[in-house]
């Protein structure tokens, strides 16, 4: 299948999936997460991303974190994108971004930037329930590795009957991340979207 088709096929399966679960309309049913070593040109994927897409910028290193959250928030205001930056607040509030992603391990200080910035778009990593304490302040979980991925080959990943009930209990829109298809999120329930690397690339 052409690569292109792939995307609009796993758009419209994410858009199904946020149109069916109890979160629908609250927040964007695409999201790409930015990759050192998968995506070697992102201004270039950005551009090419649907209306509303959520889009995570993250970086290993500092300034390249930097230009690409700037060129990316200057992108994302023609485009409607929404974009959060992972893990660096301070990059986060001067480039303009929408808010602020954290790492599983960071989760806990979802209550400190909720209070800190209580308009910013906050979401974290999770890769079970260990991260359920802090869902009352945070407005999207990415729940990961959902099916075996090449990003993280060395993880188990959630069966779907195990990633849908993980879900359901946060109680807060929730992203499928991690070797996400348009054939295999047919398999998803209750979710409120699809995240992905490679897979939104042109």
């Amino acid at each position: 299948m052409p690569h292109s088709l792939a995307r609009r096929r796993l758009a419209s399966r994410a858009a199904h999936l946020n149109a069916r679960s109890p979160h629908f309309g609250r927040v964007p049913f695409l999201a790409l997460m930015l990759d050192d070593d998968r995506v070697p040109d992102p201004l270039s994927g950005v551009r090419s991303l649907p209306r509303g897409t959520l889009v995570v910028v993250r970086s290993r290193e500092d300034a390249r974190r930097s230009r690409l959250a700037h060129a990316i928030v200057a992108i994302a205001r023609s485009r409607g994108l929404v974009v959060l930056i992972a893990n660096d607040a301070q990059l986060a509030s001067r480039s303009g971004a929408d808010g602020l992603h954290l790492s599983e391990a960071n989760a806990h200080l979802a209550a400190h930037w909720r209070a800190l910035r209580p308009h910013w778009f906050l979401s974290a990593a999770a890769h079970g329930l260990r991260a359920a304490g802090s869902t009352k302040f945070l407005d999207a979980l990415f729940l990961a590795p959902v099916f075996p991925t090449q990003s993280h080959a060395e993880a188990t990943a959630h069966t779907p009957v195990r990633a849908n009930r993980i879900a359901r209990a946060f109680g807060i829109p929730v992203y499928a991340l991690g070797g996400v298809t348009a054939e295999n999120a047919s398999l998803l329930h209750g979710f409120a979207g699809v995240a992905a690397i490679g897979a939104l690339l042109p």
